[in-house]
């Protein structure tokens, strides 16, 4: 089973809204207590950036990627790219760091990735998912999930499994297992909230889950990244 803690940021559960993990860094708002950060890394074992993208802290509504790239929105700060550049740099990691051409901005609730395939929203532009596609180095799929445009709100993947929300069909399932190639536990967080992004952080080591998560949640977020989905 995957290793998981809960844990909440400035008393706020919604922790997917604030954070972005893959294999090589954890990208977190100011603010956060060392010693949280210190449970996250024990978990996730990643290299914790500490930054702001366009002068907020909602860093996982902003980004997007996989282990070959992160994409941040054109409205992050010229001195917030560069001090991510930087910190990336400076801490070995080899991971790319882009900026998208898209209109729109909310990338992580755009775009589901894992280091076998993206599933884009239909609202992304063709041409910028062809680019995006060239540099995380893998296939770009236009797909609605949930009848929704934000595939990045509704799921979580890494490359062994994850979860999505209740209301998914099986045609949502298979969509998964043809493109991202890995199968899906549906399941809540917090409580009960089915746009289960914005409770989790995971990547293929670990998964952090908001503090208001319950025992039979995370049971199911556990089977779900475990690659127990059905």
């Amino acid at each position: 089973m995957v290793e998981i803690t809960r844990m909440s940021f400035f008393g706020n559960p919604n922790i997917g809204i604030y954070a972005y993990a893959n294999d090589k860094v954890l990208i977190l708002p100011p603010g956060i207590g060392e010693d949280d950060i210190r449970e996250m890394n024990s978990v996730l074992q990643v290299t914790p950036i500490i930054a702001k993208i366009a002068g907020t802290i909602l860093n996982g509504v902003f980004i997007a990627g996989n282990n070959y790239a992160i994409i941040l929105p054109h409205i992050i700060f010229d001195e917030e790219l560069e001090h991510i550049k930087r910190e990336i740099r400076e801490n070995g990691v080899d991971l790319e760091v882009v900026v998208s051409n898209s209109r729109y901005t909310a990338l992580g609730n755009l775009i589901l990735c894992n280091n076998h395939a993206c599933i884009a929203s239909p609202l992304l532009e063709d041409e910028e998912v062809k680019r995006l596609s060239s540099i995380l180095g893998v296939e770009f799929y236009k797909a609605r999930l949930v009848n929704l445009d934000v595939p990045g709100s509704v799921a979580v993947i890494n490359d062994n499994g994850g979860v999505i929300h209740p209301d998914a069909s099986e045609d949502d399932l298979k969509i998964l297992k043809t493109i991202a190639k890995v199968s899906v536990e549906y399941a809540t967080i917090n409580g009960g909230v089915p746009y289960v992004k914005s409770g989790i952080i995971a990547n293929n080591k670990g998964v952090v889950v908001g503090g208001n998560t319950t025992g039979p949640e995370v049971l199911r977020v556990k089977t779900g990244f475990s690659g127990g989905g059905e």
